[in-house]
């Protein structure tokens, strides 16, 4: 296991807040269903889904980590 780290930028006429709402802390119901074909889900192993949290991506059939 290890870490992966993406810096991209963007323009976006959503308020930062709720984009980070969205993309960070709601991840795991929005991912899987914008990417069906690649994301069946994401569950919460350990934690309350703050810092410190673990959590499983569970790929789509055919899809590789």
């Amino acid at each position: 296991m290890g870490v992966i780290t993406c810096t991209d930028e963007y323009t976006s006429p959503i308020p930062p807040a709720r984009l980070f709402k969205a993309l960070v802390l709601d991840a795991h119901n929005l991912v899987p269903n914008l990417m069906p074909q690649a994301v069946k889900s994401i569950d919460t192993l350990q934690g309350d889904g703050r810092a410190g949290s673990i959590k499983q991506i569970n790929f789509a059939e055919g899809m590789s980590s």
